[in-house]
C-alpha cells in the first residue's frame, strides 16, 4: 500500500507556472506507475499525465500536451507535474494516483489506479 500527499497548488495568473509535487510513503515507490488527474467543479475527473515506474515512458492528455511535464524522483519517492502556460480552464483540483505494481491496463482511466492523494487546488485567473 502507498499513501500519497500532493502539494504545490495555489493561485496563479494566466500564462504563469506551477509545479505540483506528490510525495509517496513506503519503500517501494519505484514499483508504482503514477498518474495525475484533475477535476473541475461540475465536471468529471479527467486524466492529465502518466509516468511509468522508471520514468522512461510518459503520456499526456491532448489538453495539456506541450505545456505540462510529468517527472519522478524514485530516490525521493516523489512525482512532479510542471505546469507552464497555464490557462483559466486548467483550474481544478489536481490528484496524483498510483497503479498497482502488477497492473498493465490502460493509463487514462481513473479505474486504472488504486491509490489516490487528497488533491491540491490550482486556480488560474484571467
Amino acid at each position: 500500500q502507498v499513501q500519497l500527499v500532493e502539494s504545490g497548488g495555489g493561485l496563479v495568473q494566466a500564462g504563469g507556472s506551477l509545479r505540483l509535487s506528490c510525495a509517496a510513503s513506503g519503500r517501494t515507490f519505484s514499483s508504482y506507475a503514477m498518474g495525475w488527474f484533475r477535476q473541475a467543479p461540475g465536471k468529471e475527473r479527467e486524466f492529465i499525465a502518466f509516468i511509468s515506474k522508471n520514468g522512461g515512458s510518459t503520456y499526456y492528455a491532448d489538453s495539456v500536451k506541450g505545456r505540462f511535464t510529468i517527472s519522478r524522483d524514485n530516490a525521493e519517492n516523489t512525482v512532479y507535474l510542471q505546469m507552464n502556460s497555464l490557462k483559466p480552464e486548467d483550474t481544478a483540483v489536481y490528484y496524483c494516483a498510483a497503479r498497482l505494481p502488477s497492473y498493465s491496463g490502460t493509463v487514462y482511466l481513473d479505474t486504472d489506479y488504486r491509490y489516490w492523494g487528497q488533491g491540491t487546488q490550482v486556480t488560474v485567473s484571467s
